[in-house]
């Protein structure tokens, strides 16, 4: 009996060992686990960022390797606050904790700048100001010119800009803009946004959110460019479109502003700027261009064929350059579309040469019902495509688009091409 008593025991402990040697390993692999996590994450973080662009919101770090930091949007250490001298609030001082709902910042009284600040600032001065005293027969005069120049002022954009050589990066921070005028004459706001392009290349388009309601937008986005040398920052641009949105139609332009780079020294740091919010600038004596169509019509098989051959003498979308048109064919039945096609975008050219043809079938006998429609658009990626012309065909046009259509009517199985002017879309 001792023997089997004893081999009993044996079987009883075999359990227990197989748990704690289990226990044991369990614990060793989730440690080695967490290690290589770490160590992953402190390589990934020494690395340098492989993209070029980084947008930034409300004064977060800019640099990518410290987003993973536990810091609060504009927070700072305790430490580094005591560190860094106490600097006068500029009139461009944004406070974070101060915002309203829709993101504004109250209105409060401006104080005093300091003199870095005013050095880097770019006011307007008003020529009434420096006066020490004003006649009365002349105070009409100011009040009046006063009233025509508030009605053609579009407001003022503030924004900043820096470039950090270790880095090479550009930074582009709006910070807001005032006085914008109302596009809804309803609740009489705006639904303001900017959208921001470095000319003249167009390579870097971006745009900031929608500020709802309001007049004052305070946005406070940083736009950050790598890859850019410093020797090239001379010959850049920075145009902003300022837009306010439009969920039922196009989006209203409320202005532009172009800012040279030529001349700016941004070695010494970041440098405030403001500038006016002029009128877009709409080149209506070059016109809108011409286009060249051609058409056929098969009775046999009842379809139209429409080859879309060339463009020429095509307006600038905008003052960032030459625009990249393509275009869009639009069939019509009886006032209501039944089929759509476009062309390819061609870059950067007034004179664009399609050569696309396109079948369309036509529902009914003959084209007394039909119409087509060629839309001339500019491709832009950041936003919605602008139209650059319109040209519409069918028995109800005028002009040499009624004779086209008329002649292909009276001959089908001949494919005729023609010129036409386009008008504003």
């Amino acid at each position: 009996m001792a023997p089997i008593t004893a081999s009993r025991q044996e079987f009883d402990e075999i359990p227990t060992v197989v748990g704690i040697f289990s226990a044991f390993g369990l614990v060793f692999t989730v440690s080695l686990f967490a290690w290589i996590c770490c160590q992953r994450k402190s390589s990934k973080s020494n690395k340098t960022p492989p993209y070029k662009f980084v947008h930034v919101l409300k004064g977060v770090d800019i640099y990518p390797e410290n987003l993973n930091s536990k810091k609060k949007f504009g927070a700072e250490d305790k430490g580094e606050a005591k560190s860094k001298p106490m600097m006068p609030k500029s009139s461009l001082h944004l406070d974070l904790e101060k915002r309203d709902l829709n993101g504004n910042f109250p209105k409060t009284t401006s104080k005093v700048t300091s003199s870095s600040d005013l050095d880097n600032f770019t006011p307007k001065t008003f020529p009434e100001r420096e006066k020490d005293s004003v006649s009365p027969d002349s105070l009409k005069s100011i009040t009046s010119i006063s009233s025509e120049e508030k009605q053609d002022k579009l407001g003022t954009l503030f924004f900043s800009i820096e470039y950090n050589f270790e880095k090479k990066a550009f930074m582009v921070n709006i910070k807001e803009a005032r006085g914008l005028p109302a596009m809804d004459e309803q609740s009489m706001t705006s639904d303001p946004y900017i959208k921001m392009t470095i000319l003249p290349e167009k390579k870097h388009k971006v745009k900031t959110r929608v500020l709802r309601k309001t007049l004052d937008p305070a946005f406070d986005e940083t736009f950050t460019f790598y890859g850019i040398p410093y020797t090239q920052i001379q010959d850049l641009s920075l145009h902003f479109m300022i837009l306010s949105f439009d969920r039922f139609s196009r989006d209203d332009v409320i202005g532009e502003v172009l800012f040279p780079l030529s001349g700016i020294e941004l070695s010494e740091g970041r440098m405030l700027m403001n500038k006016e919010i002029i009128k877009r600038n709409v080149r209506k004596s070059s016109g809108r261009g011409e286009l060249l169509i051609s058409l056929c019509y098969q009775s046999t098989t009842n379809t139209l064929t429409v080859v879309v051959l060339k463009a020429r003498h095509l307006p600038k979308a905008d003052v960032s350059g030459l625009s990249d048109p393509y275009v869009k064919v639009n069939l019509y039945h009886a006032k209501k579309r039944i089929s759509k096609k476009k062309t390819h975008v061609k870059k950067c050219t007034p004179n664009a040469v399609f050569n696309e043809l396109f079948v369309f079938d036509i529902p009914c006998e003959g084209l007394e019902e039909i119409s087509i429609e060629f839309l001339v658009l500019d491709s832009d990626r950041g936003s919605r495509n602008e139209i650059i012309g319109r040209l519409t065909l069918g028995a109800s046009a005028e002009g040499s688009a009624g004779e086209h259509w008329k002649e292909i009517c009276e001959y089908p199985r001949r494919q005729i091409a023609k010129w036409h002017m386009l008008c504003d879309g």
